[in-house]
């Protein structure tokens, strides 16, 4: 059926993402981490060469002092406040270590400990503060003004947080959605991937729903608002990204697990092996000494090299390799996941409509190519996804495309046109016939039943052939399904708001069996949180705005990063920026020898500084000697962690994973 309405004429827009919002990003230096921990970088890079080449004191004090200030007062006032809630945590252990260091001529191991730490909560306000506004960007998706019917018939422009339940809204061609209601008037097909992530615009006609921030294609649609502004599925997956990032329990790496344990034992043994000799009568200046000696050797700059190396040259080789992992702590939580959910659209497809099949029906006179070509031609005006496919197919297998006449376009039908003298209609089975024939609606549900959209061709009104068109599923989507099942010990879930007979028949390709089609965002949020609750470590790959809330709920989001929506991007923990879906399972086995690594490293600066504790208590160690070995052990635990920047170490995680 064609629409009643008068379309008016829109200005076409520019190709843009689909799902894409206007961006409101967060300048790094607007947050005031990010501009502590700068000065605090800039004043320690300019003091370190001044002290390398023997320049006098007074020119790199200063300067080693103002890093210690500008980088230090923030965490460690941030420490005095979390002792006085009688916690101690890492943050003002590392500032009293450093200062400890200072304070036995070490300055710039101090100057260089604080600079790690404000760089690290810098980045991670960063983080926070980047999807923030991802989040408030998701709202523009939905338009600012609707065109509210009158009951005189009428029109008024108005804002969509006063439309009401009851209102009917015109939403002419090009324009987004302005509110959740339900067609009264009017056919066109509307894309709302950023909803369901269906990879092709749906048909909606009188009865069918549509949803606030989807956009409309050629028809003009009445449609009668059915839930306030606030409660539109827009707003509601705002809400459930927000909820879910909230409650998201943070997790913390191996060594700050015990930061508790290891702070106050540290402190304790540190006034006790200052006070004990003092009150047997040992001098002073030889008792603090062995407390600063005790101090720096007990120190963890060891420890947190221990931890920190590994996860970091595991992010840069990833990121080589077209991987952006956004911290050290998503690096570690990648190695613990033992179960995956991915999106179909987008994920584990290419997310774009391809011909893939191609049947002239008997009698018709016409081959593949001919048929190809004549539904080309005439498609080739059209600006609708499954047109541009045929196009597509008909200019990849070489085909000149004839000119076309008396081009028209019925929104929900398909398009007619005249090409070489002959009427060809391109269209929906069930829309172009009354009555389909038998020998049609056999080839119809053929394709129907192997996941296929099929596409009817007549040609001078009678039935010519048909065409199959689907998203076709990424070259590598069934080996990364087989190396996250080895990985995992379990198959992935398919998460999808697709349709289920597409969503089975892909599953099948792609090695999966555990299918949930015919989801929206909240439904994929609920499948995600059952599993976390079944005492699963989740890891969600997706790519789309219906995809965030399920990213933010997880052990551990991955967003594909291509054609990913910005809300995807910055809610999820990782991105895989090249769209090579074979890298997941790589950064997963990456993830796993990284936290070996680590592992290696503690034990390694557990050793070190048991001897060295040992030896200061139960012996005299020389306070250079025990620089000597502390900074020895932090070297060795850095180099060691360095192994996986080696493009070899990539390579053997892609072949762990394919094991």
């Amino acid at each position: 059926m064609t629409s009643t309405l008068t379309p008016q004429p829109v200005e076409r827009a520019k190709p843009a993402r689909t799902g894409a919002a206007p961006r409101r990003r967060t300048r790094v230096l607007a947050l005031p981490e990010a501009r502590w921990a700068a000065a605090a970088t800039v004043f320690f890079l300019l003091a370190l060469p001044l002290q390398l080449t023997g320049a006098p004191a007074w020119t790199w004090g200063p300067l080693y002092a103002l890093s210690y200030v500008t980088g230090g007062w923030e965490p460690g006032w941030e420490g005095l406040k979390a002792l006085k809630e009688r916690t101690l945590d890492v943050d003002l252990l590392m500032v009293v270590a450093a200062l400890g260091a200072a304070a036995i001529g070490q300055v710039m191991d101090g100057a260089l400990l604080i600079v790690i730490f404000a760089t690290s909560g810098a980045l991670e306000a960063l983080a926070t503060a980047r999807t923030a506004d991802s989040v408030r960007g998701l709202l523009d998706l939905a338009p600012a003004t609707a065109t509210r019917l009158t009951p005189d018939g009428g029109e008024q422009t108005v804002p969509v947080e006063e439309l009401a339940v009851g209102d009917t809204v015109l939403v002419r061609p090009g324009e987004r959605v302005g509110a959740d209601g339900r067609v009264l008037d009017g056919a066109s097909d509307v894309d709302q991937a950023t909803i369901t992530g269906e990879p092709l615009p749906a048909a909606k006609e009188p009865g069918d729903e549509v949803f606030a921030g989807t956009l409309n294609g050629t028809g003009a649609l009445r449609v009668r608002v059915e839930r306030d502004a606030s409660d539109s599925v827009i707003a509601r997956i705002v809400r459930m990204v927000e909820e879910a990032s909230e409650t998201k329990a943070p997790t913390q790496l191996f060594i700050e697990k015990v930061e508790q344990r290891y702070s106050l034992g540290m402190v304790a043994a540190t006034l006790a092996v200052f006070l004990v000799p003092l009150a047997f009568g040992e001098q002073l200046t030889d008792a603090l000494l062995r407390a600063m000696t005790f101090m720096i050797v007990a120190s963890p700059c060891a420890v947190v090299l221990a931890t920190m190396p590994p996860l970091l040259s595991a992010i840069a080789n990833a990121g080589r390799h077209g991987v952006l992992v956004k911290s050290a702590v998503v690096m570690e939580r990648l190695g613990q996941v033992d179960a995956v959910a991915l999106d179909k659209t987008g994920t584990l497809t290419e997310g774009s409509p391809r011909v893939t099949d191609v049947r002239p029906l008997p009698g018709s006179g016409l081959d593949e190519a001919e048929l190809l070509t004549l539904a080309a031609a005439a498609e080739r005006p059209s600006e609708h996804p499954l047109a541009r496919a045929v196009v597509d197919a008909a200019r990849e297998r070489g085909l000149g495309l004839p000119g076309a006449e008396d081009f028209t376009s019925a929104p929900g039908v398909g398009v007619t046109a005249v090409v070489n003298g002959r009427g060809v209609a391109v269209g929906a089975p069930a829309r172009l016939l009354d009555g389909t024939g038998s020998a049609v609606a056999a080839v119809a549900e053929e394709l129907e039943e192997s996941g296929r959209t099929a596409v009817l061709v007549l040609v001078d009104g009678a039935p010519a052939g048909l065409l199959g068109i689907a998203d076709r599923l990424r070259p590598d989507a069934a080996a990364t399904v087989a190396a996250l099942t080895t990985l995992t010990g379990t198959a992935p879930t398919l998460l999808t708001g697709d349709n289920p007979r597409a969503a089975a028949h892909l599953a099948a390709e792609a090695g999966i069996d555990d299918v949930r089609a015919g989801l929206l965002p909240q439904d994929k949020l609920t499948a995600v949180q059952e599993m976390e609750r079944a005492g699963r470590k989740v890891l969600v790959v997706g790519d789309g705005v219906n995809d965030a809330p399920a990213l933010a709920a997880a052990h551990t989001g991955i967003a594909m990063g291509r054609a990913g929506s910005d809300l995807a991007l910055e809610t999820a923990d990782a991105v895989i920026v090249r769209d090579e879906l074979a890298a997941v399972p790589t950064t997963v086995a990456l993830s796993r020898r990284a936290r070996r690594l680590v592992v290696q490293n503690l034990v390694i600066a557990g050793v070190f500084i048991t001897g060295l504790v040992v030896w200061d208590l139960a012996g005299n160690l020389p306070l250079p000697l025990g620089v000597a070995g502390h900074e020895g052990s932090t070297v060795l635990v850095g180099l060691n962690g360095l192994r996986l920047l080696r493009e070899t170490a990539w390579q053997r995680a892609s072949a762990e994973g394919s094991d």
